[in-house]
């Protein structure tokens, strides 16, 4: 059975031929499996998202994030029930402090973004019942800004279900397997910026992580993200032009019982300006995600089910300062079942290892 290795590049795979006949597909397939489950990282060129439109959405984030500090604050994300709009620098970072060598609190990272995801009416009956990744955007005022965005997000949205077929063949399944699992999902587009820190001296950043969601969907302007390999170093995985920087989420790798890697990574903190696009591609918010039956282990080592949306709602609660605000003013409660992010990646390999 493969496992996460020591890599030391990120590799690149075509997927064009998910586009073409049956034997393209399976080819690729293949490759993504090997891949998925060594590695847990790939460049994807070959997607057929036009270039124009990430070029059109990276001018309207350095329109969006020009603007002053109160203007972007008018559309601040603690102002939406559904998790949408600004996010101001230090509203990220959780619960858990992190710390210096010398054991003083680290400043927060000089970021800030912009949160959205599928556009539902106000009216949407998820929306109104509660539901806290659905529902309408909050955008600003900017002419324009809605329509460039939203294509952007349609386009790589719709390349996402052709990749997730891509991935179902991976897995040994039915190339539409999971067609299903997708039609209103909680799929979240961040535009990311990152000022010019001339002080940052390529210093170490904070927030490694794993992804919630299925899989992840990068493009980045800049160097600064790192991805972390079975021997515990840090990778370099800059941009390549015209790719997309793709990772294994937790989803997928519920769904291979850890087969497949949610490899952890980070952004170290460089003191170039850089944008940054991650389209986090999910399947439903009530689909229960669970082990395929064809990776089920029998001495019971198995990954815990959960529900789509109520994985990603918990992380993002342990994130969000205003959702911890909600959650300490019981205006919110967590999800009856969550589990703590070391149970993937990385950590739950070295768990499992040990156990």
């Amino acid at each position: 059975m493969a496992g996460l290795t020591d890599f030391q590049e990120i590799p690149v795979v075509d997927v064009s031929g998910l586009y073409g006949t049956r034997e393209e597909q399976a080819a690729v397939a293949e490759k993504l499996r090997t891949v998925s489950s060594e590695v847990g990282f790939l460049y994807v060129t070959g997607h057929g998202v036009p270039e124009e439109l990430f070029e059109g959405v990276l001018g309207e984030a350095k329109r969006f994030f020009a603007q002053p500090l109160e203007k972007k604050m008018e559309v601040y994300i603690g102002n939406s029930s559904n998790h949408r709009g600004y996010v101001p620098t230090g509203e990220e970072g959780g619960s858990v402090k992190a710390l210096l060598p010398d054991g003083t609190e680290k400043p927060p990272d000089l970021k800030e973004a912009f949160d959205l995801s599928l556009e539902l009416p106000a009216d949407d009956p998820d929306y109104l019942a509660g539901n806290p990744m659905l529902g309408p955007n909050q955008w600003p005022p900017l002419p324009g800004m809605t329509e460039t965005v939203n294509a952007y997000y349609d386009a790589t949205i719709a390349f996402g279900k052709v990749l997730l077929r891509g991935f179902a063949e991976a897995l040994g399944e039915p190339a539409d397997a999971f067609d299903d699992l997708v039609g209103r999902a909680p799929s979240q587009l961040r535009l990311i910026h990152y000022p010019f820190d001339s002080s940052a001296d390529d210093a170490e950043g904070i927030g490694a992580h794993t992804d919630f969601e299925v899989f992840t969907m990068l493009r980045p302007t800049k160097p600064g993200l790192e991805v972390l390999n079975a021997a515990g170093e840090w990778i370099d995985a800059p941009p390549v032009e015209g790719a997309y920087v793709v990772n294994i989420g937790d989803m997928l790798e519920i769904m291979s019982n850890g087969f497949f890697i949610s490899t952890t990574h980070r952004v170290r903190k460089v003191a170039e300006e850089r944008y940054s696009f991650p389209l986090f591609f999910n399947v439903d918010y009530d689909v229960l995600v669970e082990p395929l039956p064809r990776f089920v282990r029998e001495d019971g080592t198995n990954k815990i089910p959960l529900k789509a949306g109520e994985h990603l709602y918990a992380q993002t609660i342990q994130v969000f300062g205003y959702l911890q605000r909600r959650l300490d003013a019981h205006e919110i409660a967590m999800p009856e079942v969550w589990v703590s992010p070391d149970e993937f990646g990385r950590r739950a390999v070295e768990a499992s290892s040990t156990a």
